[in-house]
């Protein structure tokens, strides 16, 4: 099963524990991950499923190509990480 994880930063914010799920895709993974805590999803995600513009997401070190419909594959023994992007200059 891919393992999630989320960065100390997020986890100040809202209790995101590391943790297996199942998924063959970065939705069914987040899905999994949130259809028991309703708090991160709505930290990570928009209303409407898409990744928040503040978020970032990498499958085994590489960055998400799909922010909006999250149909990046994820394999069985992949590790998703989930960040807080940083902005400004």
């Amino acid at each position: 099963m891919p393992l999630v994880r989320f960065t100390r930063n997020i986890q100040r914010h809202v209790e995101c524990p590391t943790r297996d799920v199942e998924g063959t895709t970065l939705r069914e993974v987040f899905d999994a991950y949130f259809s028991t805590n309703e708090q991160a999803r709505s930290y990570v995600l928009e209303d409407d499923g898409k990744l928040r513009k503040h978020m970032a997401a990498f499958i085994d070190g590489r960055q998400i190509d799909d922010r909006v419909s999250l149909s990046d594959p994820v394999a069985a023994t992949a590790v998703v990480d989930v960040v807080q992007s940083l902005s400004g200059g």
